[in-house]
């Protein structure tokens, strides 16, 4: 008795399938929201990521509602988590390099962009404690440097004082830089991003 083949069939039968619907294709889990990016492609040899932080809503909107933007949104969250101005005081720096505000804005930068800190030297580097209390004044500020600076010298004096702004393209500020555009672009991806409790986050080593 002869065996029957079946093989052949089931070939042509599969074909006829895979011309009729076309090629099967596996989709990633992530693909199945919206609401956040397929992938995040880190910059170029950076870590990245994002997640929640309860509460940060808050921080956001508080931050639009004084005039901030996207870019103002990714430095704050950037350098710290919860977008307060709640760590140590001055960053446990001192004079030129005190930092103040939830941009950790230096005392340097500060007393060179705002007509109220004319005149004022490093040893007045407490005035910047203003910044802590006060959102509306601490973005003001921030607008201010950016504007005196140019957002090139703005970056590197804000990374490295005022060694930054005498060699304002070292490879640190660059990074520090790309990693405050990654984050504004993230949350330009998806309008939820402004207004949630989503962090972006960078690999950037505090100096």
């Amino acid at each position: 008795m002869k065996t029957k083949t079946f093989a052949p069939r089931i070939v042509v039968l599969a074909l006829i399938i895979v011309l009729a619907v076309g090629p099967l294709s596996v989709t990633p889990a992530l693909a199945a929201s919206n609401d956040a990016p397929l992938l995040l492609t880190c910059p170029s040899g950076m870590s990245c990521g994002m997640y929640t932080v309860s509460g940060l809503h808050n921080q956001k909107n508080a931050l639009l509602s004084v005039g901030g933007n996207t870019l103002d949104m990714a430095v704050a969250m950037l350098e710290t988590e919860t977008m307060k101005a709640n760590y140590a005081y001055g960053d446990n720096k001192t004079g030129d390099a005190a930092n103040f505000g939830i941009f950790k804005q230096n005392w340097l930068m500060i007393r060179s962009s705002v007509p109220q800190y004319s005149g004022t030297t490093a040893n007045e580097w407490n005035w910047g404690a203003a910044l802590n209390s006060n959102l509306s004044w601490d973005v003001q500020v921030l607008h201010a440097s950016q504007n005196h600076y140019g957002m090139t010298k703005w970056f590197a004096g804000h990374r490295n004082g005022q060694s930054g702004l005498n060699n304002p393209n070292t490879t640190d500020i660059n990074r520090y830089k790309t990693a405050v555009y990654w984050i504004q672009s993230q949350i330009n991806s998806n309008s939820k991003y402004k207004t949630d409790d989503t962090r972006f986050w960078v690999s950037v080593p505090a100096i």
